[in-house]
């Protein structure tokens, strides 16, 4: 089988797909297409791959490349050895991973001067395979015949033997796999305490005296431990359940010698076996299932970060309205940033309601100002330091307007990488006039209109809802969550006329120094009134134009079309199905009823399928339909300003601002995100967090511990209140518990993120005993 026929049915496999799908996905992948444009506008050709089937293909397909790659080097390596034969070329043929790839290879690796080497030099391998043939004869007695200038004596005979049978046995490839199979199923997990580090490592508490087995382990403690191993708080062992496993080790390295009596080869034998995997095979299998461990953690750690990501990012935009951003501070004072409905800042200020200078007065005087001249709609508030003060302050102010005026609505958002923003070289580009401190204030107000459009601007690590993201390899997150970006801004497309170079840079095909050039012919030519004028762009050819014309729409241009997410290649077909209609296009976008009695199998021809004809027809339907879901936001409580307000039992709402593996993070407008653990999610067992919660939702939670010292709050979702009787409603109660439709972007307390790993892998094991 040729090593592109395996790829595909691999592939396939894994992605329950055909492997004449994978074959055409992989072929236009490798001739530039792009995820998104793949996933949307080849449908016919991949066969409706959906863009996570395409994401996976194409981080399968390097691995497996590279499988492939290893796999002839290895092949070639052993047949210049002259050692190459027909069963070892079939076993390299049939290995599936890296490992047992490796595995394989080990004794044909070319290696240093090792014990076993000098042991054979001095002529002791006879006397091994001696002792092998010769059960009943006492090994000693054999050894006698083995002596020698370089083997002076019995014992060094006998240890040259043993270290030849010891490393034929370390190049042992099926032992080696039946060992993996054995520490996988069998193997514990334990981490104990370095004598007089209690106190520095007290956040680590949980692990001073840990065990658990291997193949269980979830990933949030396992990365828990691996930092305190880290910053050598614990030390760590993975070895075999001491109460049920402590010789199988030894066993299998003893069937592996073919140890079949009691006579003193035997015996000799079972000795080098126990040594062998007491001083090397144990080290081996301990190190391979570390490396695994450390995988997987870190493949659950960037998952969850993904699906955080992709949750805020896609949160629902409270619109084209002009809003007020509010960046809250004591000492410094609050700053204050007005855009309007495109996002473009009108005006800024800094006030001081707060201590030192108490100036609630002038503060009030300032914000109905603004509020007046500038027609506010929205009122963003940063939730960092003095974010429920700042809070009650506009809530004042708004009730100091007339009667009958319009209120703007207030939302507390989150501050997440607003400073990092600020501080860029991309914001100083963007307002090379405004102080520091006020961009942050503009980020706040425009991440609340849209929230994809300004988190693009900001490096997604900094956003701050992953699971120990620091500590996993920071090349694949990067990459993973740099998927998740580009799959969201073509999900649901981009104004070419109204969007920022960073937004366009994620548009599938083109980058930064195209989205760039864009840019820079809008500033200098006007509005661009239709898509194939991006190919006056300089540096954008016919490759790139392909791959971004569909995702990018164009309002009110010259070819209304342009406005949609069908794709200029396809405008023929769209045409053809307006004609059948007997009306003007214009007339027909956004009028379902017209083309409600057409049949998408009329308008299919040789070049455009049934997938891209009925693709076409919704569009038609619903141009530019944004997939995010609407605006709603949660209503923080009267009264709960700080953890100490909070007491067991306080039905409240707040929003999801993380969901990590072990349960969900929620702010309830205390400065402390509370920890919603997975078995207090729902009155029915919940395997992943993300079944039922998503960063964004608005949340209805009941308090069911509070830790003021720790700074921890206990939350459930569960109608018994986390295993107690609920108490009675009144007519003014909040809702019932549980999920309310997504909110807009708002995430935990400024500092939240810091640290936060440690505090639910602490609150986990703490609650996870609880009813």
């Amino acid at each position: 089988m040729d090593s592109q026929t395996r790829i595909a049915r691999t592939i396939a496999t894994e992605i329950q797909a055909s492997p004449q799908q994978v074959a055409a996905a992989v072929q236009l992948l490798d001739g530039g297409a792009t995820v998104p444009f793949v996933a949307r506008y080849r449908k016919e050709v991949t066969g409706g791959l959906d863009d996570t089937q395409l994401r996976t293909l194409s981080e399968r397909l390097g691995y497996l490349r590279e499988l492939e790659t290893r796999r002839k080097a290895i092949r070639e390596s052993i047949r210049e050895q002259g050692k190459l034969t027909d069963a070892l070329d079939r076993a390299i043929e049939g290995a599936e991973t890296k490992a047992t790839l490796e595995d394989i290879y080990l004794p044909y690796k070319p290696k240093r001067r090792t014990r076993a080497m000098i042991a054979r030099e001095n002529g002791l391998e006879p006397l091994l395979r001696a002792i092998l043939s010769s059960r009943g004869t006492d090994p000693a007695a054999l050894a006698q015949g083995y002596l020698g200038e370089n083997v002076p004596g019995v014992k060094e005979a006998l240890e040259g033997a043993r270290d030849i049978l010891g490393e034929e046995l370390s190049e042992n490839a099926a032992l080696l796999g039946n060992l993996r199979e054995f520490m996988r199923a069998e193997a514990v997990i334990s981490a104990r305490v370095v004598t007089g580090k209690e106190a520095e490592g007290a956040k680590f508490s949980d692990y001073f005296d840990h065990r658990e087995k291997w193949s269980a382990i979830p990933s949030h403690r396992a990365l828990a431990i691996l930092r305190a191993s880290k910053e050598e708080i614990v030390t760590v062992e993975i070895a075999p359940d001491p109460d049920t496993a402590t010789r199988r080790g030894e066993d299998l390295v003893a069937a592996a010698i073919g140890i079949r009596g009691d006579g003193p080869g035997d015996r000799w034998l079972r000795g080098v076996a126990d040594w062998c995997w007491r001083v090397k095979l144990s080290l081996t299998m301990y190190v391979d299932l570390m490396t695994d461990l450390r995988r997987r953690a870190h493949d659950e750690a960037i998952a969850v970060f993904a699906r955080n990501l992709r949750d805020l990012l896609l949160a629902a935009p409270a619109g084209a309205k002009a809003t007020l951003g509010l960046d809250p501070g004591i000492r410094t004072g609050c700053k204050v940033a007005v855009v309007d409905a495109t996002g473009k800042v009108l005006e800024t200020a800094t006030i001081y309601p707060f201590q030192p200078k108490n100036d609630i007065r002038g503060a009030t005087a300032t914000l109905l100002d603004l509020i007046r001249r500038h027609g506010i709609e929205l009122i963003a508030i940063g939730n960092g330091t003095a974010s429920r003060e700042s809070e009650r302050l506009v809530t004042d102010v708004l009730g100091l307007l007339p009667a009958g005026v319009k209120k703007p609505v207030k939302v507390i958002v989150s501050e997440a990488g607003a400073s990092v923003y600020s501080a860029s070289e991309l914001a100083a580009k963007e307002f090379p006039d405004l102080d520091v401190s006020l961009r942050g204030a503009v980020s706040i107000a425009r991440r609340l209109q849209d929230p994809l459009a300004e988190l693009v601007k900001i490096t997604p690590q900094s956003i701050g809802v992953g699971q120990y993201q620091h500590d996993v390899d920071q090349r694949r997150l990067a990459q993973a969550l740099e998927a998740v970006v580009e799959d969201a801004v073509n999900g649901v497309g981009v104004d070419l006329n109204t969007a920022s170079a960073p937004l366009l840079a994620h548009v599938a095909g083109l980058g930064p120094s195209l989205a760039q050039a864009i840019v820079s012919h809008r500033d200098q030519n006007g509005a661009f009134r239709a898509r194939k004028a991006l190919l006056k762009v300089t540096g954008l050819g016919p490759k790139a134009f392909e791959q971004c014309a569909g995702f990018l729409r164009i309002r009110d241009g010259e070819e209304p079309l342009d406005a949609s997410s069908v794709h200029p290649e396809a405008y023929g077909v769209a045409r053809r199905i307006v004609k059948a209609c007997g009306r003007d296009i214009r007339q027909i976008m956004g009028d379902g009823q017209a083309l409600k009695g057409l049949r998408a199998e009329e308008f299919v021809d040789d070049r455009f399928g049934l997938p891209t004809v009925r693709d076409i027809l919704s569009e038609l339907e619903k141009p530019g339909r944004d997939p995010r879901p609407d605006f709603v936001t949660a209503s923080f409580a009267e009264g709960v300003d700080s953890i100490t307000d909070l007491r067991p039992g306080m039905l409240l709402e707040g929003t999801v601002t993380n969901v990590a593996a072990f349960g969900a993070f929620v702010d309830i407008g205390v400065h402390q995100d509370g920890l919603v653990h997975v078995s207090q999610l729902a009155d029915r067992f919940v395997k992943d967090p993300h079944e039922v919660v998503k960063a964004g939702d608005v949340v209805k939670v009941r308090v069911t511990e509070v830790d003021v010292p720790r700074k921890r709050i206990g939350l459930t979702m569960r109608k018994d209140g986390g295993g107690e009787k609920p108490a009675p409603r009144g007519k003014d109660s909040p809702r019932p518990l549980g999920k309310t439709p997504r909110g807009p972007m708002q995430a935990a307390p400024k500092g939240a993120g810091a640290g936060q790993g440690a505090l639910g892998a602490a609150l986990l094991d703490a609650m996870k005993r609880k009813p």
